[in-house]
């Protein structure tokens, strides 16, 4: 295929396979399939040219950041995954209020909770030293999540880049994340909102493999769970139990706990291990199994039998999200700092 036949935006370096997964999604564009606005011309090889070093500066500085702070992998992976589901992949809950933003870090399942922005902000520095003006925000959380799955010991992908950063933020949205106290249709019907389905809902939420959790957002299952004042019924009475003498009631709700206590910084299957044993830490987690009827539950095993299984379909399920919605070519802009639009 000549150069200029092939479709609009692709400027890197295309494998035959990638250059058919472009065409297709171009294709379902047209047919109105409801492709992301964007996809096609996302690659791996984006930087290749303008910004070689970009993946090597991108795992220093996370490097540096994770001997200070063990949590910082799994809350680097948090922050891409609150990106992508308002608005796209467009850097947005990285802005900070100004007089035209009212700031995603504010809303409810951000505020006091998620966590990261300095060591963005050190790998956009970073970044503007060996490349001024050429890698978005957007691709640096897109990119420091793919190095943050692998150095945990998790899968390895090659990341589509390309991504643009937006210039507005959407607090309302924000407010209606996927929550830790959803029951499974709600958050089958937030998925399927961005054109994930159930397998990438399970995939996903496997990211709980790693990283604490506040006890504000495990005290309802254990005390008064939908307004029942008793414990929730799918949760493991020793594992309540344990999660009760850390979060007692009336007790300190930004308190932190494991998401996975076996392996709590490590990248595994055992969060599925742990949804078998009604040991899922979030409500969410163990809606997963244990609703009756559940089409995620099968899904729930494979991985739990196969960490190889769970593997390749959170590496696939991290490309579909970071596909929402993406800005490319002449839209958006390249922030010069992450918190805030160019000229504001």
């Amino acid at each position: 295929m000549a150069p200029s036949s092939l479709p609009r935006g692709m400027s890197c370096t295309t494998s035959p396979h990638q250059l058919v997964v472009v065409l297709m999604f171009a294709a379902a564009a047209v047919l109105g399939f409801g492709a992301r606005a964007g996809a096609a011309q996302l690659c791996s090889e984006y930087y290749d040219q303008t910004c070689p070093g970009v993946h090597r500066i991108v795992r220093r500085v996370l490097k540096k950041a994770h001997e200070a702070d063990a949590r910082i992998y799994a809350s680097l992976t948090r922050l891409h995954f609150h990106d992508c589901f308002v608005q796209g992949c467009d850097g947005s809950i990285l802005l900070d209020n100004s007089s035209s933003i009212v700031s995603e870090k504010f809303a409810r399942p951000n505020n006091g909770s998620a966590r990261g922005y300095p060591v963005v902000d050190a790998v956009k520095a970073a970044l503007e030293e060996a490349c001024p003006g050429v890698v978005s925000c957007a691709d640096i959380l897109a990119i420091a999540a793919k190095i943050s799955v692998e150095l945990s010991g998790g899968p390895r992908w090659r990341v589509p880049l390309g991504r643009r950063d937006g210039t507005t933020a959407n607090i309302t949205a924000a407010n209606n994340l996927p929550s830790p106290f959803d029951n499974l249709t709600t958050l089958q019907q937030k998925f399927g909102a961005v054109g994930l389905d159930d397998t990438d809902l399970v995939a996903l939420s496997g990211a709980h493999t790693f990283g604490r959790v506040q006890c504000q957002f495990l005290t309802p299952r254990l005390y008064n769970f939908s307004g029942t004042n008793r414990p929730d019924p799918t949760l493991d009475r020793g594992y309540r139990s344990f999660l009760a003498l850390r979060c007692p009631r009336g007790g300190d709700g930004t308190a932190l706990n494991d998401l996975d206590p076996t392996t709590p910084d490590g990248f595994d299957n055992n969060y599925y291990t742990n949804i078998e044993s009604r040991r899922g830490t979030l409500q969410s987690d163990q809606e997963l199994l244990s609703t009756p009827g559940a089409p995620t539950a099968a899904i729930v095993g494979r991985f739990a039998g196969s960490q190889k299984a769970f593997f390749k379909s959170f590496a696939r399920s991290m490309i579909s999200m970071g596909n929402i919605e993406v800005l490319t070519g002449t839209q958006g802009e390249v922030r010069k700092n992450c918190r805030v639009v160019n000229g504001g």
